[in-house]
This record gives structure tokens, sequence and C-alpha cells, in this order.
């Protein structure tokens, strides 16, 4: 059954739809609108368009949930090599907002093995209770096994708000759960807030590029899941006293089976530090002209002790691996600075990294969108300001 469907009786080609989608997904054929499902993506432009009412979106019926028996805000605590991530802590300092807001508990979910130690860093962040599941078989990260796990959980125990982090993990656990549990996902949140009148979760995030801002709703399904973009949100703060329930959860064994096995980990050669959590970050762009100049960068950030970024076009010329990647379709960064050479500045990178606290942009071009967001820009040759800028800032670090 198509979602969307075109009454042969109502329609008269009047052509109205055509004008009004902004997909283009809809022709005229035998004197009938025809919608090229492939394209349609539900936006409702066309129904309203349309005077005779001949267009017409199939809604799933809503399920009949009580709402009312969803209780609390869940945090999915994602660790790596049984250490917290940072990001769970930036989701804990936002989920305790939420929680006082709504007069809810605030719930972490931690998922792995001999992972024990870890419950204390979740209590100093304002965890009001700590949901543990220790198996081997969850030692490392696996998308079945996890994902079966939480189900399990929330199924049994309701949360009305279930957040993970917008990293590799929390993209790949986070639809399997949603899917499941039949329930809205709003990916890569910026802004998350509660609706006074309704109790309901606004999910703000960037669309149609970084252009316009959209928030979204989950009225009719629980829990209200969002993942949640690093480094743009503040980490919970330290609190020593407070008081934690820790519940340890048994779990079937058939839920923390997985058709896969992980034979080796193979770690990425790089010298540099992790962009995600550098202070510094030398970022290159499509201006480098070729991979092996991408050197020129990180002799730089070597020098500053500092992370190396790219942009997509680097990215996508095979230049550097997509883990350097700063964003909308890579990481977001917040470094305290931030050095752009050879990057125009289109609006997918600037939303991956224009919180920075200082921004330094070098481009030969005067007119990139780089400098209208920098605090300090270059106009020059970046194959002479480089090595230039390297070999001072080498010799005033060194003295």
């Amino acid at each position: 059954m198509n979602p969307i469907c075109v009454s042969r009786e109502k329609c008269v080609a009047c052509g109205a739809c055509i004008t009004a989608c902004p997909f283009a997904a809809i022709a005229l054929q035998d004197q009938v609108a025809v919608i090229d499902v492939n394209r349609c993506n539900l936006c409702g432009a066309c129904v309203e368009a349309c005077s005779l009412a001949a267009i017409e979106i199939a809604r799933t019926a809503a399920v009949n949930l009580d709402l009312g028996s969803y209780k609390g805000i869940w945090v999915f605590a994602e660790q790596k090599d049984n250490l917290i991530q940072s990001i769970t802590y930036e989701l804990l300092g936002e989920g305790r907002k939420l929680a006082d807001v709504l007069g809810m508990e605030l719930s972490a979910v931690l998922l792995g093995h001999t992972i024990q130690n870890q419950v204390s860093a979740l209590r100093l962040r304002g965890a009001d209770r700590i949901y543990l599941v220790d198996r081997a078989e969850l030692a490392y990260f696996q998308d079945e096994s996890y994902a079966n796990v939480l189900i399990n959980l929330v199924r049994r125990h309701k949360p009305a708000i279930l957040l993970c982090g917008a990293t590799t993990i929390g993209r790949s656990l986070a639809p399997r759960v949603a899917v499941t549990l039949n329930t809205g996902l709003t990916a890569d949140c910026t802004e998350l807030s509660i609706d006074p009148a309704t109790g309901d979760l606004l999910q703000t995030r960037p669309t149609f590029g970084g252009n316009i801002m959209a928030t979204i709703i989950s009225p009719n399904h629980r829990p209200q899941m969002a993942t949640v973009r690093h480094k743009v949100m503040k980490e919970a703060g330290i609190v020593e006293g407070r008081s934690t329930e820790i519940i340890l959860e048994q779990v079937a064994y058939e839920l923390v089976q997985s058709r896969t096995r992980r034979l080796r980990f193979e770690l990425e050669q790089e010298t540099t530090i992790n962009i995600s959590e550098a202070n510094i970050i030398v970022s290159g762009g499509r201006g480098l002209q070729a991979p092996e100049n991408f050197s020129l960068i990180r002799e730089l950030a070597e020098v500053l002790g500092a992370g190396v970024g790219s942009s997509r076009a680097a990215v996508d010329a095979g230049w550097i691996p997509y883990s350097h990647q700063v964003g909308q379709t890579g990481k977001t960064v917040c470094p305290k600075i931030y050095i752009a050479c050879g990057i125009s500045g289109q609006i997918q990178h600037l939303a991956g990294m224009s919180s920075s606290d200082l921004i330094i942009a070098i481009n030969k071009d005067k007119d990139a969108p780089i400098f209208n967001v920098a605090n300090y820009g270059i106009v020059g040759d970046l194959f002479k300001i480089l090595p230039l800028l390297t070999r001072e800032l080498k010799k005033m670090l060194q003295s």
C-alpha cells in the first residue's frame, strides 16, 4: 500500500499539486497526477494545494498507549574499553534539566563487562538511578545484542524519554531500538526542551543543509527518542554525596547473542589527538590540492598538540580518513582554537565547527564564507603561510 495516493475520480489534472511539491515528485500521466513515492517525503504540501481533496496521505493509526505510565529520563551511557565517554556526561547534564522540569528521575543505562568501576562516575554526574547489565557477551559494542538488551529494559521499565549520543555507536543503536519499539527518533539534535503545555519533548535539529532549524515532537508514542550531537551541550558537573540507586539487571541468554562476532580491532594509525576531544584543531580542505600536502596540517598540529580535521571535500577525495571530517555529515567539534586551512566554509562545514571559541582562517580567496565566522583571517597562500607559522610557533613554544 502506497503511503500517499491520488483519487482518479476527484483529480482534474489542474497541476496545483505539481507546483506545490518541493521535491518534483509529481507528474501528470493520462490526465491524472502521479506521485513518485521514491522522491516524496510526505510533507503534505500537495494535499494542502489540492482544493478537490484528491490526494490523501495514509496515516498510521496512533498506538493506544497509556502515556502516563511512562516515567523518567534515560541516558544510554556509552562506554569504550570500560571508560565512560564524554558524550554521556553531556547527555546527563541535559537530561538533568529535562528531569527537573518534568519532576522525574534521571537514569543511566550502562551495558558492558566488568564495568562496575564506572558506576561511581555516573553517580557523580547526577544519575538518580543506574541500570547495569554486566555480561561477557557485552564486552564490546555490537548492534544486535546491545539493541536487544536496551529494548527489553525499555519495555519493562517504560521511560518517557531515551537519549543517546549522535556518535558512531548511538547512530547505529538508536534506530534499531526505535523501530522495534514503534516510536519516533530525532537524529543529531542540538537542543532539547520540554513543551510546558503538553510535557512533550521538543527536539530541535538543523535541516536543509543547516539553513533552518526544525523542532520535532512524538506526542503519541513512547519513549520519545533522540540522538544528540557531541560537544553541543555542557557536561554535567560533579556532585559529591548524591544518593544513587544501582539496579543490576538480569537478561535472558538469547538477548545477548549475536549473529556476528568481532575477529579483531584495527586501531587507526594516527599520532594526533582525536578531534572530538581536542582543545585545538587544525583542519585542511580542498585548498591543499593533494593528499600529501596534509603533512603541512599534521606538522602544525603536532607543534600545537592539536587534532587534525578536514572538510568533506578532502575526505571524499580520499586524502584523509572519514574520522577526521568536521561538519554536518562528520563530527561536531567545539575546541578552544579552530584553524581552517584552505577551507571555503560551506554551511555544512560551519555546522560542525562554528561554536569553536576562536576561529582562525587561512584562504587565498578573500570572499570565502569562512571569513564571515572567523575571529582572525589570513588571505594568502597557505603553502607559504603554514610552514612559516609552524616554524615560528615551534620557536615560541620551545622558548
